[in-house]
């Protein structure tokens, strides 16, 4: 499994919010925090190399998110408005739908490999490949043949992954995807905010009860988040009232 934090976005207008409530807002300031953003961040939302030409904006930068995520743990909505892109592969599919159960978190905004779409075959992520051995797999280990049809009640079924389907279907996705196990793997991509990302962590991290593999997959996601930025770290998340 593999697990690629693709970019942070939304930075510059989560600053932006910290000063609306007590009307300390303006214009002028607004464009401030815009440009320096533009000047310190790469376009992935990773603050650059210092560069000693701009030694204030990343000052001000650090200031501004210090504050950000200071008051952002409280009220919340602020960091609504900073937007995780994460690319997930090779997470076994029942793990994929244990991070699936989050949907709402993400705002529905999560894409996934299809069973019906696509093709399976005797497959199974990483975490899974030295732990079990599927019962095809251990019959040809074992040398044992099995036929490549059963008739049962005079309907032929054919050998395929896993099993046997109905002669007539077996070039039917839907019918092959019966017999897919839960340890194929999967691959994903999703988008989720700040604020819901804490609560995702504070569910599927490596103190919870999650399957092992997410939990390897949400400590690799969160090392990856606190490296782009240093102050959006586990002990935030833990913070943030959500």
């Amino acid at each position: 499994m593999k697990v690629y934090v693709n970019e942070i976005t939304g930075i510059a207008d989560a600053i932006v919010s910290m000063f609306m409530s007590k009307r300390t807002w303006t214009r002028e300031l607004e464009i401030n925090i815009r440009d320096t953003c533009d000047r310190v961040l790469t376009r992935h939302g990773q603050l650059k190399n210092t560069d000693l030409l701009f030694l204030d904006d990343f000052d001000n930068f650090n200031n501004w998110l210090n504050s950000l995520v200071r008051w952002g743990c409280k009220h919340i909505t602020m960091l609504r408005f900073i937007d995780i892109s994460v690319t997930v592969e090779g997470l076994h599919r029942g793990g994929q739908d244990d991070w699936d159960a989050h949907a709402y978190r993400f705002n529905n905004r999560i894409i996934r490999n299809s069973t019906r779409l696509a093709t399976f075959d005797y497959e199974m992520s990483e975490w899974y490949q030295d732990k079990i051995l599927p019962t095809d797999l251990a019959l040809i280990y074992l040398g044992v043949n099995i036929p490549d049809t059963i008739n049962k009640d005079g309907i032929t079924f054919v050998k395929t992954i896993n099993g046997y389907i109905r002669e007539d279907l077996k070039d039917n996705k839907d019918a092959k995807r019966g017999l897919y196990m839960l340890s194929i793997p999967s691959n994903f991509i999703f988008k989720i905010n700040l604020t819901e990302y804490a609560h995702v962590y504070k569910e599927r991290n490596i103190l919870g009860n999650a399957n092992p593999e997410v939990k390897i997959c949400c400590e690799d996601m969160t090392d990856q988040i606190e490296g782009f930025h240093k102050q959006f770290n586990r002990e935030l998340f833990e913070k943030i009232k959500n």
